[in-house]
C-alpha cells in the first residue's frame, strides 16, 4: 500500500514536470509591451514599458518607431534572472518616458526586439487644461498668421508671430518657422505692445518674418510653439502653448508670364535722368544716365538687368549695376542703380529711349509694365566747324582787301611812278644842263617783279592755313573712329576674360550636370556659361540671362532663378539641391521626359 502511494506521488511529479516542459514553448521568447495609461493630457508624460522573456535581445528593443509621434525624454534597463526545476529563465525591462508630440489618438506600433515583436498599442491625448485668469481666459496664448496663403513661386510672404502673456514667463522658448522649400529672414526686432482681450490686458510680442517660397506646391508650416515655467495657484509648472499650422499653396509662375525675367510685387517705381556737368554739352562730351528701379516686397537681387544699344546719334558704356535691400514695416524694398555713359555722335536733340520694366501682380493675377521717359538734352555741334566757318570768311575777306589793295596800287603807283621816271630822266638832262648847281632828284623804281612775290607769298599762306584745316579735320576723323571702336570694345566678351576650358559641349553639359549633381552652387554659373557658349556660341551668351531667353523652357527658367535666389540670398548655399536643375537640363537636351518614380515602380510592380 505504501508502495503504491509512493509510485503515485513519483508518477504524479513526472507529470506534472512534462506538463512544465511542454508548456514552456508557450510563454518563451515573447515581447509584451504595456502603457502605465491610456489617456493622458497635452504636455503629459508617458511610460511605456517593454518585457522579453530571452536573453538574447540583440541590442535591445528598437525604439525609432515612436519619434515621429513621441519624444523620447528618458530611458532605463533593468534584468532579472529565475531558475526553476533546472529550467533558468531571464527577464528584461525597458522603461521610456515618451511626450506626446500632439493632440489626437496614436497608436503605438509594434516594438521589435531580435525576431520578435510586441503587440500594438493606442494611446489618447487630450487638450491640455489651460491656466486661465479670473475671466476665464487663458494666461498664454500664440498666433501664427501669414498675410497670404497663395503666394506665386518666389514671391514675399509675411509671417507673424504673436505672443500674449497675462502672467510672467520663466526660461521661455520660442520657437522659429521653418521649411526646406522657404527661405525665411527675420523682418526686425521684436516688436512690444499691450492689448486688451475680453477684459484681460495682455502683453503682446510680435516677431515677423519675410518668406520666399523656392518651389511650387503645398508647403506646411508647423505650429509653433512657446515653452516655459509659470507660477500657478498650485505651484510652478512647466506649459507648452501652441499655436494653429499655416498651410501655404504656392503657385507656378503663370504660362501667360513670357518675360523671362519673373518679378512679383505690388509696387513697382522707375526713374530715368541724363546729367550733365556742362553748361552747354557738344558733340564727343560724356553724360552720366541714371536709372533707379525700386520694388517692394522683392529683393535687390530679383530685379531685371536692363541693356540698351548704342545708335548713331550717340554711344552708351555702361557700367554693373549695384543692388541694395532694405526692411520696412511692408516687408523688403528691392533697388537697383544702373549708370550708363553716354558720349553724344550728332548735335541736336538727344533723346534716350525709355525704360520700361514688366512685373506681375499677384494681387490683380495681371501683367502689369512701367515706363519712365528720359529727359532730352540739347547737344551742340564741334566748335571746329564754326571756326572753319570764320576763318574761310576771314580768308575770304583778307582776300578780298588784298585784291582790292593790289588794283589800287597797280593803277596809282607802278604806272604814274614809271611815267614820273622816265620823265625824270628826260629831264635830268635838261635840267643838267640848265641848272648844274641843282641836287640830283631821287629816282624811284618800283619792279614788278618784287610785286609778284607779295602775291605768291599771300597765296602760299593761304595754302598752308587750308592744309592745316584738313589736318584738323582729318584728325578729328580718326578721334571719332578711336571712340567707336574704343566704345565696341569696351564690354569684353566671355572669350577675352574667360578662355573656354571644357574641349567641346559633351564635356561641358558633363561638367554642368555633376556640379548639379553634386549640390555645387559655388561652380553652377560657370558651368553654366561653359556649357552654353559651346552651345550657342560666345557672341549669343554673355550671362545667365541668355541662356534663360536661348532655351525658351518655362520650367529650365524658374529652376535657374530659383538657384539665383539662393545664390545671392543670406542663406547658406548649401541648402540648394540642384537635382530638379540636373533633371531640367537633362531633359532639355535630349528632348525627352524622365520618368517619374511612379512610373518606374509601375514597371517593377504592375500590381503597385
Amino acid at each position: 500500500m505504501v508502495s503504491q502511494t509512493i509510485f503515485i506521488r513519483y508518477s504524479m511529479l513526472a507529470l506534472l514536470s512534462l506538463v512544465s516542459l511542454l508548456s514552456l514553448p508557450a510563454y518563451a521568447d515573447q515581447v509584451t509591451a504595456a502603457l502605465d495609461k491610456n489617456v493622458v493630457r497635452e504636455n503629459e508624460v508617458v511610460q511605456l514599458t517593454v518585457r522579453t522573456d530571452f536573453a538574447n535581445t540583440n541590442g535591445g528593443p528598437d525604439f525609432s518607431v515612436l519619434k515621429r509621434d513621441f519624444e523620447i525624454l528618458s530611458r532605463s534597463q533593468n534584468s532579472q534572472f529565475s531558475f526553476n526545476l533546472g529550467t533558468n529563465q531571464a527577464l528584461n525591462f525597458w522603461v521610456v518616458t515618451l511626450m506626446p508630440k500632439a493632440v489626437g489618438n496614436f497608436n503605438i506600433p509594434p516594438i521589435q526586439v531580435g525576431d520578435q515583436a510586441s503587440e500594438p498599442l493606442s494611446l489618447e491625448v487630450k487638450p491640455a487644461q489651460q491656466m486661465t485668469d479670473a475671466n476665464g481666459n487663458p494666461l498664454v496664448m500664440i498666433k501664427f498668421t501669414a498675410d497670404t496663403l497663395e503666394p506665386y513661386v518666389q514671391q514675399q510672404v509675411k509671417l507673424s508671430l504673436e505672443l500674449y502673456t497675462a502672467t510672467d514667463l520663466q526660461s521661455a522658448q520660442l520657437s522659429t518657422p521653418n521649411h526646406p522649400n522657404l527661405l525665411l529672414e527675420r523682418l526686425s526686432d521684436d516688436q512690444m505692445r499691450y492689448e486688451e482681450v475680453n477684459g484681460t490686458s495682455y502683453q503682446v510680442l510680435t516677431r515677423e518674418y519675410v518668406g520666399f517660397a523656392q518651389r511650387s506646391g503645398t508647403i506646411e508650416l508647423t505650429n509653433q510653439s512657446v515653452e516655459a515655467m509659470v507660477n500657478g495657484r498650485n505651484g510652478r509648472r512647466k506649459i507648452n502653448v501652441k499655436s494653429t499650422p499655416i498651410t501655404l499653396n504656392v503657385l507656378p509662375i503663370p504660362a501667360s508670364y513670357g518675360n523671362t525675367n519673373w518679378l512679383p510685387t505690388q509696387a513697382l517705381a522707375v526713374k530715368s535722368n541724363v546729367s550733365t556737368t556742362l553748361s552747354n554739352p557738344r558733340i564727343g562730351d560724356t553724360l552720366m544716365w541714371n536709372i533707379d528701379i525700386s520694388a517692394q516686397g522683392v529683393l535687390g537681387e530679383q530685379l531685371p538687368v536692363l541693356s540698351f544699344a548704342s545708335t548713331r546719334a550717340y554711344k552708351l558704356y555702361p557700367t554693373s549695376p549695384s543692388y541694395d535691400t532694405s526692411k520696412n514695416m511692408n516687408g523688403v524694398m528691392g533697388r537697383e542703380s544702373i549708370s550708363i555713359e553716354v558720349v553724344p555722335t550728332q548735335s541736336g536733340t538727344l533723346q534716350l529711349p525709355d525704360v520700361e520694366v514688366t512685373y506681375w501682380d499677384p494681387q490683380e493675377r495681371a501683367i502689369k509694365t512701367v515706363t519712365a521717359s528720359t529727359n532730352a538734352i540739347q547737344i551742340a555741334g564741334l566748335p571746329n566747324g564754326n571756326a572753319t566757318d570764320n576763318t574761310s570768311n576771314n580768308q575770304a575777306g583778307a582776300a578780298n582787301d588784298n585784291s582790292s589793295s593790289s588794283s589800287s596800287s597797280e593803277s596809282v603807283a607802278p604806272i604814274s611812278l614809271a611815267k614820273r621816271i622816265s620823265n625824270n630822266i628826260e629831264n635830268s638832262d635838261t635840267s643838267s644842263t640848265t641848272a648844274g648847281n641843282a641836287p640830283t632828284p631821287l629816282d624811284v623804281v618800283l619792279d614788278p617783279n618784287q610785286e609778284s612775290s607779295w602775291a605768291w607769298q599771300s597765296y602760299a599762306a593761304l595754302a598752308l592755313l587750308l592744309l592745316g584745316i584738313a589736318g584738323l579735320g582729318t584728325w578729328i576723323a580718326l578721334y571719332r573712329r578711336q571712340r567707336q571702336s574704343q566704345g565696341d570694345d569696351s564690354v569684353p566678351t566671355l572669350q577675352e576674360f574667360a578662355p573656354l576650358q571644357a574641349g567641346d559641349e559633351q564635356s561641358a553639359f558633363i561638367n554642368l550636370i555633376a556640379g548639379c549633381r553634386a549640390h555645387d552652387l559655388s561652380t553652377l554659373r560657370a558651368n553654366l556659361l561653359e556649357w552654353a557658349r559651346h552651345r550657342w556660341g560666345d557672341d549669343a551668351i554673355r550671362g545667365v540671362e541668355d541662356i534663360k531667353r536661348l532655351a525658351n523652357n518655362p520650367r529650365l527658367t524658374q529652376l535657374l532663378m530659383e538657384a539665383e535666389l539662393v545664390m545671392y540670398s543670406a542663406s547658406a548655399s548649401d541648402s540648394w539641391n540642384g537635382d530638379a536643375l540636373a533633371d531640367a537640363l537633362e531633359e532639355y537636351s535630349t528632348g525627352q521626359a524622365k520618368p517619374s518614380k511612379a512610373s518606374q515602380l509601375q514597371a517593377l510592380y504592375p500590381n503597385f
